[in-house]
């Protein structure tokens, strides 16, 4: 199936991920059935959907919202979500049995050449499927939320899935201008995730060693290496800040001190270190210009308009 083929799209639970991905497919012109357990659940994602609409217009990225929202149908019924669905985005809670129960359901109900692409963040996608009666058709499509902003998308497979799938995915996804990474081996995590997590570590343990403050912490990496990783990833910097390359680079850092030995490498996150730095974090939003917002609603709004400029730049919008 090419990309362009695929016309309908079934999303399997909402919240904010899958409300998410609701207004991306839709805003890229495809027939979306948003399914959710119950209907208080789709009043809240069809809230969801509409605060992004609105956000959007409001940044002038799309002009028409309600031809948009016309696209989205909403039900408790997961055989009409999926029944004609050409691709399934699967978008359940991240536990083990509820996405396999979910999968189930999905398989027994939507047409078997469709492809169902599963929105976890971390579960190994061989567990995802062990019960799947066609695991050659499933993949894992993690998005890094916002959906319908953040372009990256990361595909993982196991030894059952189609080849031919995966490509079919990965070409669905760069239609709607989404970025697809295909990991070749799974990989508890993915790859954002980890490269996030080990800087966060090094962040905490900056904190509890008395050399910055959170804020501190937050603003190195923001109004640093922040806004180059916004333009290219770390391996083009390093590229870049050489004049033999990259691996002038690493001969450089291999001559000089060895910092790789004072790098934090703890197995788990300090008992006390999240009500410590909450106390700060709330004085660090209390404190934020008015522009920016004190709220995690607020500032989320700030950092979704701030986001909308950046894939401008990249000519995403």
């Amino acid at each position: 199936m090419k990309a362009e083929d695929i016309k309908n799209v079934a999303g399997i639970g909402g919240g904010v991920i899958g409300g998410s991905w609701a207004v991306l497919f839709a805003t890229k012109g495809k027939n979306v059935k948003l399914y959710d357990i119950n209907d208080e659940c789709l009043a809240n994602d069809e809230k969801t959907i509409d605060g992004n609409l609105q956000f959007l217009k409001d940044n002038g990225v799309i002009d028409d919202m309600d031809a948009i929202k016309a696209r989205i149908q909403f039900t408790t019924s997961m055989e009409e979500a999926v029944k004609d669905a050409q691709f399934v985005q699967e978008s359940g809670p991240e536990r083990l049995p509820i996405k396999q129960s979910m999968l189930a359901e999905i398989e027994q109900y939507a047409p078997v050449d469709a492809i169902i692409a599963t929105s976890s963040s971390g579960l190994p996608l061989a567990d995802t499927t062990a019960k799947a009666v066609h695991p050659e058709r499933c993949v894992g499509g993690h998005p890094y939320n916002p959906p319908h902003l953040i372009p990256l998308v990361e595909i993982t497979k196991t030894e059952k899935t189609d080849p031919a799938k995966v490509e079919e995915a990965k070409e669905f996804y760069t239609s709607l201008g989404k970025e697809p990474i295909v990991l070749k081996k799974d990989c508890p995590g993915y790859i954002c995730n980890r490269l996030q997590l080990a800087v966060f570590r090094e962040m905490v343990d900056l904190v509890e060693r008395g050399v910055c403050t959170v804020e501190e912490a937050d603003r190195a990496l923001t109004y640093g290496p922040g806004i180059r990783w916004a333009i290219f990833g770390h391996n083009m910097i390093m590229q870049l800040a050489n004049k033999n390359g990259l691996k002038g680079m690493m001969d450089m850092l291999a001559g000089g001190y060895n910092l790789c030995a004072d790098i934090a490498s703890w197995d788990h996150i300090p008992d006390d270190y999240g009500a410590k730095a909450q106390k700060e974090m709330d004085e660090i939003m209390k404190n934020l210009p008015d522009e920016v917002g004190h709220t995690n609603e607020e500032i989320s709004h700030y950092r979704d308009k701030m986001l909308i400029q950046i894939l401008k730049l990249h000519h995403k919008f």
